[in-house]
């Protein structure tokens, strides 16, 4: 049955994603609301499962690998300024606004700042394909997401624990935030000096595809590393893949995953994200839906556009570089599990999170389409 679920999500993937570009969207857009429709809250065809998690799992560490693959490391380093300007007003606007929000609906402070660093969180996994789609992955402003997205995480992780050691008391601060920058370290260290002399060493084995089996090694364990001292496992997928995107063996890696990716575990990626949709008393908790979900758009849309275009950018690359930093994804997701776990959060505040989380995943799409399009005079558009 497994095997007939598997084919069910990738065909439905690729259709829906079809009709989707055909009817002018993105092609993301049209997967991630197959995954509802074929999940538990709508026709049920589908039910979430921990293989289909998994496999979901190493579809975001791909793309985010792939996306480490096509960044083009100079214009990385020239976005450094921008990029830390709106991964932090696109903390401080959500935060601020999230913990009001959460202080008028009578949530308890800790919990209200819980809440504000949940809406904080950014998955640019959603962003990545879009801008990949428009060709503008390797800009001035995909440079800027991608370097905000990693400085938003990292904000949010530390602010994190900062909120969990005074709602836990026994945490040691110290010890957290060391992990954190005991991988930042070692991760560097190794891009920039162990990870070419091991492609060397596999591209000289005398087996079959030995080359992108070595890349995907260190994707992964990049990927373990980041995730087991506290950081998001996509930011070690991604890291893995700039340190390969400057080696001689960038076109042949890139070929191959873009391959095994975009057939098999993207799709599985974005379907599974609307097979964790539940409608149930949605109709009860409706005005938190609304207000979190205006909250969490407009927040990342005004502080990235607002950063960006301190940072010289014009007013259309400005929204477009917001827009790209609405999607919470699954980042979002694994915050909200964790104030689950420490009782910061009930099931009730969680389910409704969740919703919001996907209300800001399907936005991102058609919003990043609609800035990063360009217009000529007569009305018709084009992709630039």
């Amino acid at each position: 049955m497994f095997i007939l679920t598997l084919a069910i999500i990738l065909l439905a993937s690729k259709v829906a994603g079809d009709i989707s570009v055909r009817l002018g969207q993105p092609s993301v857009l049209g997967k991630l609301i197959v995954g509802i429709l074929v999940g538990p809250a709508v026709f049920g065809i589908i039910e979430e499962s921990e293989m289909i998690t998994e496999l979901s799992e190493i579809g975001v560490i791909l793309l985010m690998f792939i996306a480490g693959l096509e960044t083009d490391l100079d214009e990385f380093k020239r976005s450094g300024k921008s990029s830390a300007a709106v991964g932090i007003l696109g903390v401080v606007f959500p935060l601020g606004f999230g913990f009001l929000a959460g202080i008028v609906f009578g949530f308890s402070v800790t919990a209200s700042v819980f809440l504000g660093l949940l809406l904080s969180a950014t998955s640019v996994s959603i962003s990545v394909q879009s801008l990949k789609e428009l060709g503008k992955l390797q800009s001035k402003e995909g440079a800027t997401i991608l370097g905000a997205a990693v400085i938003d995480d990292i904000l949010v992780i530390v602010a994190l624990a900062f909120v969990m050691s005074f709602s836990a008391g026994d945490m040691n601060l110290g010890f957290v935030i060391g992990k954190k920058v005991v991988f930042f370290v070692i991760a560097i260290l190794a891009a920039w000096k162990l990870v070419p002399w091991l492609l060397k060493r596999f591209a000289a084995l005398q087996v079959s595809q030995s080359v992108i089996t070595g890349a995907l090694i260190l994707c992964f364990v990049f990927a373990f590393f980041a995730e087991y001292t506290g950081v998001a496992a996509i930011i070690g997928a991604y890291i893995a893949g700039l340190s390969i995107s400057v080696t001689d063996f960038r076109e042949r890696v890139f070929e191959k995953a873009e391959t095994i990716a975009y057939s098999f575990f993207v799709p599985i990626f974005f379907t599974s994200i609307g097979l964790a949709v539940d409608f149930s008393g949605m109709k009860d908790n409706l005005l938190l839906i609304v207000i979190f979900s205006i909250i969490a758009i407009l927040t990342k849309l005004i502080g990235g556009t607002l950063a960006a275009r301190f940072s010289a950018f014009n007013w259309k690359s400005s929204l477009g570089i917001g827009s790209a930093m609405i999607s919470r994804g699954e980042v979002a997701l694994i915050i909200a599990s964790i104030g689950v776990e420490a009782d910061l959060m009930s099931k009730e505040t969680f389910s409704v999170m969740v919703i919001v989380v996907l209300i800001t995943t399907i936005v991102t799409p058609p919003l990043i389409k609609w800035f990063f399009t360009e217009r000529t005079p007569s009305g018709s558009t084009y992709s630039a």
